[in-house]
């Protein structure tokens, strides 16, 4: 049984910092792609980021691109996202997910996460 559980979400004002993390089980990590989506309220999940196998294949989506870095674990089945320079629209429910193949959209995925809450306070 496939298992992604995020952890690290919390409130923080604009401007600051928050790491989220991922641990996987039930699956051989190093074969899936890894990714995280967000939800805020009353919106559709959106994309952003993903990476590949290793640490070559990073992706983000256009809203967050040089605030937040992807990265992984292999050896420890963990997922991180490490989130710079926050902003309010950032306030969102984040989920982890997983796929074997390219990681660009919610149909894409084969394994959730329940989410964690990220608050961003103007």
């Amino acid at each position: 049984q496939v298992q992604l559980v995020e952890s690290g979400g919390g409130l923080v004002q604009a401007g600051g910092s928050l790491r989220l993390s991922c641990a996987a089980s039930g699956l051989t990590f190093s074969n899936y792609r890894l990714g995280w989506f967000r939800q805020a309220p009353g919106k559709e999940r959106e994309f952003v980021a993903s990476i590949g196998y290793g640490w070559s294949g990073t992706y983000y989506a256009d809203s967050v691109k040089g605030r937040f870095t992807i990265s992984r674990d292999n050896a420890k089945n963990t997922v991180l996202l490490q989130m710079n320079s926050l902003k309010s629209e950032d306030t969102a429910v984040y989920y982890c997910a997983t796929a074997r193949g390219a990681i660009r959209s919610p149909l894409d995925i084969q394994y959730w996460g329940k989410g964690t809450l990220v608050t961003v306070s103007s």
